[in-house]
Formats: structure tokens, C-alpha cells, sequence
């Protein structure tokens, strides 16, 4: 878990990073530990841009960190595109914090609200565009666990392409190790509402975990 000096030092830099681009710019500090998982947030300035508090849930990028294997290579995200649950489009960026053990020991994330900029894309287009061409749609940040889940659960829905009554035991296999990759049976009881959410028993669920695919 992180020191409390080493939570002051965060806060100072996001204290003067915010302060540099203004209240459009919400900068965040998650703590990547398993005590943590659930209320990962323990800075976070400019708060209105998303709605968060100290003490809010993981973002995605959290989830993907903490269900990374010791000794995994971690990869930076800059300036790539997320929303808020308002619709706020939001310019983004991820950095990885690793401490005396060389394990990741916190997020250091950057919100910047590009809303209006981007309604005045035609003059300030090199601003307000993500490095990541390819990103087919902005990720949404949530602003707590449950709507993260079912955030998740819409995303396996659409990584299928059908709803969940039409699909196949293939399919159902599909979504749900698409659900365990993301990190989303980190949340406490999410194995109940997967299981209820896609109409299967938590044993067979389980059992889908378990079974291997064929490439």
C-alpha cells in the first residue's frame, strides 16, 4: 500500500498539474493494492470533471493492472480518449507508479474535459485529437463499481454481436472470458451478477472460465 508521505508527494503533483490547466483538467491518483481494490481513489483534484471523491472505485485501467501477473510489463496509455457518465469527452492519459520493489504501486491519471475544444475541432484539432488513431470509441470512466461492471457487460455484449438471449454456449464462453480479462470478477459478487445477467448457474459459469477455446 502507499505511504502516507508518498500520497503527499502525489498530491502535490496533482495539486500543480491541475493548477496548470485548470478546472477543465482533473487529475487523479489510484493505489493499486488488493486491500484497495474497491476504493482505489485516494486523490484526486478537480473532481467535478467526473463526479469523483476520494475513496471512489476503480477505473478500467485499474482493474487491468491489479490482474496482472508479478513481473508483467506494464504499458503507459497517453492521450487517448475516454467520456464521463454525462457525456463529457475527455482527453486522457495513464501513467504507471512503481515503487521501491519495482512493483506498480499507483496510477497517476490526467482528465482533461476537450468538450468545447472539440466542438472547435477545425481550428484546434492537434489539441483536442488522441494519439490513438485506432481506438474505435471512447472508454467510459465510471463512477463506481456497479456501473463499471455493467459497463463491462455491455462491452462483452457488443464484443459478441448479439444479444444475450440469442447466443450460443460459444458466445457465453466468449463474453465472459472477455468479463474475467478485464479484471471484472475482481468485483466483489460479480460472479452473481454475471451468472444472473447472461442466465447460468455460478457453476457454470465457473465452469466457462475453465473451459479452453479453440483458436
Amino acid at each position: 500500500m502507499l505511504k502516507p508521505h508518498e500520497v503527499e508527494m502525489l498530491r502535490t503533483v496533482a495539486k500543480a498539474v491541475a493548477a496548470e490547466f485548470g478546472s477543465g483538467c482533473e487529475v487523479v491518483v489510484h493505489e493499486i493494492s488488493p486491500e484497495a481494490a474497491e476504493h482505489s481513489l485516494v486523490v484526486i483534484e478537480n473532481g467535478q470533471v467526473t463526479g469523483r471523491k476520494p475513496g471512489a472505485g476503480p477505473s478500467q485501467a485499474v482493474l487491468e493492472q491489479l490482474r496482472r501477473a508479478a513481473g508483467e510489463p506494464t504499458v503507459d496509455r497517453l492521450s487517448y480518449m475516454t467520456k464521463t457518465s454525462s457525456g463529457k469527452l475527455l482527453k486522457s492519459s495513464t501513467v504507471c507508479l512503481r515503487g521501491e520493489d519495482g512493483k506498480v504501486s499507483a496510477i497517476f491519471g490526467i482528465n482533461f474535459d476537450v468538450s468545447a475544444l472539440a466542438l472547435a475541432k477545425n481550428v484546434l484539432l492537434d489539441l483536442a485529437s488522441p494519439l490513438e488513431r485506432d481506438q474505435t470509441e471512447p472508454t467510459q470512466i465510471p463512477n463506481n463499481v456497479n456501473a463499471l461492471l455493467e459497463d463491462l457487460l455491455e462491452r462483452s455484449v457488443k464484443l459478441v454481436g448479439k444479444p444475450v438471449s440469442r447466443m450460443s454456449k460459444e458466445d457465453k464462453i466468449t463474453a465472459i472470458r472477455f468479463l474475467a480479462d478485464s479484471g471484472a470478477m475482481l468485483i466483489t459478487k460479480s460472479g452473481d451478477r454475471i451468472a444472473k445477467f447472461f442466465g447460468i448457474s455460478k457453476y457454470t459459469l465457473y465452469s466457462y472460465l475453465d473451459t479452453k477455446q479453440e483458436d
